[in-house]
């Protein structure tokens, strides 16, 4: 039997619009964000979900609830779906960080670790990989589990369980908002993708995952 596992970001956010890194600064959805939220929900209900998970951070688990009230669903949530811990960025603007921190933007603009307090992207995706292992274990073989989290901590975290270098993480672009990622689990296979960044708004631009 196979479990499927739906990584979902969140809905828009008036950072988002802004560019503004949010990292793990508690920033609510936006209308946009909301009404993203209930049309991506009536979608994801077809699929049947069996548990939902999400990160406790409030754009995340309100997306999430948008779920809950159309299945009768209790969420969970798991700090560790949480954003990527941006440090000192968090509240900064992307423009700002590149004129403020030009070696740091450089590293992260390569794909590598960007030091200072910035959250280390291994120890990211280990710890988003353990939460998404653990959150479809909550659901029986053949099930389905959706988990509301983030763009970084979903591209980091789902890298980290398919066993991705870097390399092949980057050829991935940012989640949209209110899009996921799906994967299955089998004993024989392991964890496969079988789509990504599917959702209702694909025609709409990709604000940084941050």
């Amino acid at each position: 039997m196979t479990t499927r596992l739906i990584v979902w970001r969140h809905g828009n956010t008036d950072w988002n619009a802004g560019h503004r890194v949010q990292g793990q600064t508690d920033v609510p959805l936006n209308d946009l964000g909301r009404r993203q939220a209930a049309e991506a929900a009536e979608l994801l209900l077809t699929m049947r979900p069996d548990a939902i998970v999400a990160s406790d951070l409030q754009r995340a688990a309100d997306t999430a609830a948008a779920l809950a009230t159309r299945t009768g669903l209790t969420v969970s949530h798991d700090e560790r779906l949480r954003e990527r811990f941006f440090g000192s960025w968090q509240g900064l603007t992307m423009t700002e960080v590149a004129s403020q921190r030009p070696l740091e933007f450089a590293r992260w603009k390569a794909g590598k670790d960007v030091g200072g307090d910035v959250e280390d992207l291994d120890v990211m995706g280990k710890r988003v990989s353990d939460a998404l292992q653990d959150a479809a274990a909550l659901v029986p073989a053949g099930g389905t589990v959706v988990v509301a989290t983030h763009g970084a901590a979903a591209r980091q975290g789902l890298a980290h369980l398919l066993g991705w270098s870097r390399e092949q993480n980057r050829t991935l672009r940012a989640l949209q908002n209110c899009h996921w990622a799906e994967l299955t689990y089998d004993e024989d296979r392991d964890w496969q993708l079988g789509a990504y960044n599917v959702g209702v708004f694909a025609d709409r631009p990709v604000p940084p995952a941050v």
